[in-house]
């Protein structure tokens, strides 16, 4: 593949301790605190996913900010728990003993919530724990419901119980569909999602309404578009791409990669969530993407172009509960949370790139030395990977 990212501008030329300077230190995640009278700076935030890709750095972004941050997760098998673990990790060497307390546990567990919102009174709740995926949601919908439904329910119940904190939920761009109306706005309906995983995430962002209207909860939610970077999960595509290469598993490139998408890095999704969570906004619902769709095979010509070498993924139809586009509109995101997108997509990729090579391929290497015992935790869990046939894969170089 021909990179149109790379024909017309540089890979960033800097090492990579300037780059996760730049992307994932603090400068990028402290904006000057503000004190409230209404608390939310200073009360504890309860984070759900908090071992996920998302949830691990909004972690630390709210932890950087000076809150203390009650983490919530299960650690159940849709990818290897021993991934999340590591973020779990990650998040606490670069933490260095700031106030965050990790408690296993699930949403669907409501004297578990009752006890934890007793206990800590929290000024905000990001919700961002759930069954995600849309292909995996035709398979199997009722687990999808129980959490993300049921699950967010008894978030919502026990909120409204215990102080009304300021409530984030992380909605998705799915919820559009096959919406005409380009770029995706806020406006529009989103009322004929294409697969059981957005319908119910939109099917929570009206039961937020409804607890906005009848008991006063301010409701954010945030719609987000393709994420990606380091931490990402094992089933989304940036990280399937890089196994594709290096552990020669089979990846499926849908229509050709004549499919676009709004990548949005992580870092640039998690200061919109942050921000959110420290802002009273009543009943919303919010945009947080990049606003500049790029193809997938640019995407992945990307990949190939940091890492040097060649994906060999298998073309396949786009499926019944895809979409070929997805564009966000960020205006309103940006006059209310002061939302700014700043890592492009080369940038991106390449940080990607970066934390893959350390959390993922020195850990592949150390388990293929004589006496290692490491395996490598790419792999998902319940669903599977393509290609991996019950073994772990062994590193392509």
């Amino acid at each position: 593949m021909v990179c149109s990212l790379c024909a017309t501008h540089a890979w960033p030329d800097v090492g990579r301790a300037a780059r996760d300077r730049n992307l994932i230190g603090k400068p990028y995640l402290s904006p000057p605190k503000v004190l409230r009278s209404d608390g939310l700076v200073t009360a504890p935030v309860l984070v759900t996913g908090a071992a996920g890709f998302i949830g691990s750095h909004t972690v630390e972004a709210l932890c950087r900010r000076g809150l203390p941050v009650v983490g919530l997760d299960n650690l159940n098998d849709y990818y290897a728990p021993e991934r999340k673990r590591a973020n779990l990790e990650e998040v606490r060497a670069a933490l260095q003993g700031a106030p965050f307390t990790f408690v296993e546990g699930d949403i669907r567990d409501r004297a578990l919530l009752n006890n934890l919102f007793s206990e800590h009174r929290f000024g905000s709740v990001v919700h961002l724990a759930a069954m995600a995926g849309v292909r995996a949601s035709v398979d199997d919908p009722w687990t999808y419901y129980d959490v993300n439904l049921t699950g967010t329910l008894n978030l919502l119940a026990a909120a409204k119980e215990h102080g009304k904190p300021n409530f984030v939920f992380a909605s998705t761009s799915s919820a559009y569909g096959r919406t005409e109306t380009i770029p995706f706005v806020e406006t529009d309906t989103a009322d004929r999602p294409l697969a059981p995983y957005p319908a119910s995430k939109r099917s929570v962002e009206l039961l937020g309404h409804s607890f906005h209207h009848l008991h006063g909860l301010d409701f954010t939610a945030l719609r987000f578009f393709t994420v990606y970077g380091p931490r990402g999960r094992p089933d989304m595509m940036a990280y399937k791409v890089f196994d594709n290469i290096f552990f020669d598993r089979e990846v499926p490139l849908y229509n050709g990669g004549n499919m676009h998408r709004d990548w949005t890095f992580v870092l640039d999704i998690v200061a919109g969530v942050a921000n959110a969570a420290t802002r009273r906004l009543g009943y919303e619902v919010i945009n947080i993407g990049r606003g500049e769709p790029v193809l997938l095979s640019d995407f992945v010509a990307g990949i190939e172009a940091v890492t040097g070498k060649k994906t060999s993924l298998t073309n396949k139809p786009m499926m019944d509960a895809d979409v070929s586009f997805t564009y966000a509109s960020i205006d309103k995101a940006r006059q209310l949370l002061d939302y700014e997108p700043k890592v492009s997509v080369k940038e991106g990729i390449e940080s990607h790139w970066d934390w893959y090579q350390d959390a993922v391929l020195s850990q592949a290497r150390e388990a293929q030395t004589p006496g290692g015992s490491a395996s490598p935790t790419s792999s998902t869990g319940s669903t599977g990977s393509a290609g991996s046939g019950g073994s772990e894969p062994q590193q392509r170089v």
